[in-house]
């Protein structure tokens, strides 16, 4: 690993980040577990985080905030689904204004419940953070070359990143 490597296009960083919303409270943190990993230019990350990324080294700590255009997007108003409570391994202990991982074709997606039924949950697939203006406070760990797989599977393998 060369730790003297700024963050491009087709480079993997690894790095740390603690999320706050507008009014400065603390959304989430990847602190305590390893560090997360993303391969720059390929859309592993939200694109306002990683334009922030560009040019910095490992050991660079800093922070940007982002709009929810550049994050986490805006919310729809509306946008509710009604889900089956055998889709949500947590639905007997659901209660409204509660966050759980509903399960797509793509991963688990967060939402938020809405309201629960004896058979069903709405929920709202809105990103819970949807329509907030986030800063993340975030420290940049390491910086290396991408490998020819990562690069052809368009993500990072190992720790922090995608898992084969």
């Amino acid at each position: 690993m060369t730790d003297s490597l700024a963050a491009a296009k087709d480079r993997v960083v690894s790095f740390h980040y603690t999320l706050h919303d507008s009014a400065g409270a603390k959304l989430e943190s990847s602190r305590g577990n390893d560090p997360m990993a993303a391969l720059i230019g390929h859309g592993n990350v939200m694109a306002g985080l990683e334009a922030a990324f560009t040019e910095h080294v490992a050991g660079d700590v800093f922070e940007v905030t982002l709009a929810p255009d550049q994050a986490f997007g805006e919310r729809r108003e509306g946008w509710v689904q009604r889900v089956s409570k055998k889709h949500l391994p947590k639905a007997p202990r659901l209660k409204p204004g509660m966050l759980t991982q509903l399960p797509t074709e793509t991963g688990p997606r967060p939402v938020r419940v809405v309201k629960v039924g004896s058979s069903v949950v709405d929920v709202d697939l809105n990103h819970p953070y949807a329509g907030e203006t986030v800063t993340f406070a975030v420290e940049l760990v390491a910086v290396r070359e991408a490998t020819a797989e990562e690069l052809a599977h368009g993500h990072a393998h190992g720790a922090g990143g995608h898992h084969h």
